[in-house]
């Protein structure tokens, strides 16, 4: 009974709202490149998706799968998923949604022309759709692929009715952005697009989830931060993504706003040589290259004041991160914390190491791919220096950067990288997995580092497809890296909304906006 009433209560209170209350601005960083669902898989465009549209399985705010339009799933053996649909589900034109339209989606992925950045790398891994029944799906893969429900989630579910059309893509991607066939089952239907200009949504009143308190969404694309603030505080808009940090003083000191924060899957780190030798960027060690040591590379971990960094140079929008990935995210443990700023501990680390008169290294830095990355990398630099470790900056374009990093030109680099699948296998698979082109392993990883124990416990969980021995494995993965300092995690940065005092937004990691999550607040006396 109990768990009844916040839905009565949410029910209530969006009935309650006056006509004018129920409509909600939204000021955008971007605007979508298209509304075609599958034409360009970018962020912009995905959060349009979401609103028009569901898939198979959904993220909840911490990137955990949570029942969509597939009601459950499980493994029935090591290269089938088997879906259970949900029943009762209607498109916005009143037709009901069944096995079919997954399969029409997972084919038309295939074949939607000029794709920037195509859905195929999600609809691939198929190699069988069998349709058991209207609301049971089956689908085979060539190996075992445990993160296949999750990867889904970032497939929009298209009616197979509205958007077949007559080409062999179904409808075209001009189409769909004119509004013909743009057919979901989300909370929003489609009311009309003006590229350039605003976007406008409608409440879908047949919705099979919670309704969204809003009976029309406007998304007006701003993308000069300080122009969203001025149309914020303007009440232009209700609500605007991604504010500038330097104004958020000023945003929380205004009676009429209030901030909404959410810690995200992008962690900012420092990767270390562990391979050359002579390290590029070490020229005062005859050739050695001292971050080979494990003592070194944790003496230079406890260097780091990460709370400071967040405070003073970040200004309060990052969180401190002693793992890759942010908890409760899957594969992470609840326990880990960041390491603790020990400079005692870390001169004495390093004269273990026989570095105790230290050593000189150049740490590369982007100038502008993430908030604040210089003043970051100067920050690190000046608290390594401080140990002994004489360490001098080189910021260039970001395009620079990511080109000298990947000729392995760094002995020491900051970067970022958020974690699309929001688990552990991304991060681990990418950063710190033993590069292997062969394996599809460490792609990213420009330090070279290579722990034989740590890549088997990672290949065997990306070939487990039980959740909980996964998630184990991954844990002992994670803490295998963690305790060999293989990479040195600072901070996960957070997403910041600013919006009406009288709204609330439920941040998210995915750093997504969200019309159907934005509440109304109404005080109750």
């Amino acid at each position: 009974m109990r768990r009844c009433v916040p839905l009565l209560v949410s029910a209530l209170l969006a009935f309650a709202l006056p006509a004018a209350a129920q409509e909600l601005k939204i000021g955008l960083k971007a605007e979508p490149s298209s509304l075609d669902p599958q034409f360009h898989n970018l962020g912009a465009n995905n959060q349009i998706a979401q609103h028009i549209f569901d898939p198979l399985v959904a993220r909840d705010a911490h990137q955990l799968a949570v029942p969509a339009l597939a009601l459950s799933w499980k493994p029935v053996g090591d290269t089938v998923w088997e879906f259970k649909l949900r029943p009762g589900v209607t498109f916005h034109d009143g037709s009901p949604f069944t096995a079919e339209d997954v399969v029409f989606t997972f084919e038309r992925a295939a074949k939607v022309p000029n794709s920037p950045s195509p859905f195929t790398s999600i609809t691939r891994q198929a190699t069988k759709l069998e349709i058991v029944d209207p609301l049971t799906l089956r689908i085979s893969t060539a190996a075992p692929a445990p993160l296949l429900p999750l990867d889904l989630s970032g497939l929009p579910i298209l009616s197979h009715k509205a958007a077949a059309g007559a080409a062999p893509e179904g409808r075209t991607t001009a189409a769909l952005d004119r509004g013909e066939g743009l057919v979901g089952t989300g909370p929003f239907r489609f009311v009309e697009w003006k590229r350039g200009g605003e976007l406008v949504l409608a409440r879908n009143e047949t919705y099979w989830g919670p309704k969204p308190a809003w009976a029309k969404v406007i998304f007006r694309p701003i993308a000069n931060q300080a122009a969203r603030v001025a149309a914020l505080q303007a009440g232009d808009v209700d609500l605007i993504e991604d504010p500038p940090s330097a104004d958020l003083a000023k945003l929380k000191n205004d009676a009429r706003l209030t901030l909404a924060e959410a810690v995200s899957s992008r962690v900012i780190y420092i990767a270390l040589d562990n391979f050359a030798e002579p390290s590029p960027g070490i020229p005062d060690t005859k050739g050695k290259n001292p971050l080979k040591d494990r003592r070194v590379r944790e003496a230079l971990s406890h260097a780091i004041d990460r709370t400071a960094i967040v405070d003073k140079v970040m200004e309060g929008v990052a969180q401190p991160a002693g793992d890759l990935l942010p908890s409760p995210a899957f594969g992470t443990s609840r326990d880990t914390r960041p390491d603790r700023y020990d400079p005692a501990a870390a001169r004495r680390l390093l004269a273990e190491a026989g570095y105790a008169k230290g050593f000189s290294v150049m740490l590369g830095t982007p100038n502008g791919r993430y908030l604040g990355d210089l003043k970051v990398a100067q920050a690190v630099a000046a608290m390594w220096s401080r140990i002994g470790i004489k360490t001098e900056v080189e910021a260039t374009a970001p395009a620079v950067f990511f080109k000298n990093r990947d000729e392995y030109k760094y002995s020491a680099y900051l970067a970022g990288w958020g974690a699309e699948s929001g688990e552990m296998s991304n991060p681990l698979r990418a950063l710190a997995a033993t590069p292997s082109r062969e394996k599809g392993m460490g792609g990213t990883n420009r330090g070279r580092y290579s722990n034989p124990a740590m890549d088997a416990k990672l290949e065997e969980a990306m070939r487990t497809v039980d959740d909980t021995k996964r998630e184990a494995l991954l844990q002992e993965a994670s803490r295998l890296v963690r305790a060999d300092y293989g990479l040195l995690p600072l901070y996960f940065e957070l997403s910041v909304w600013a919006l009406r005092r009288d709204l609330s937004y439920a941040g998210r990691a995915d750093q997504a906006t969200l019309a159907q999550f934005v509440k109304p607040v109404v005080a109750i006396r």
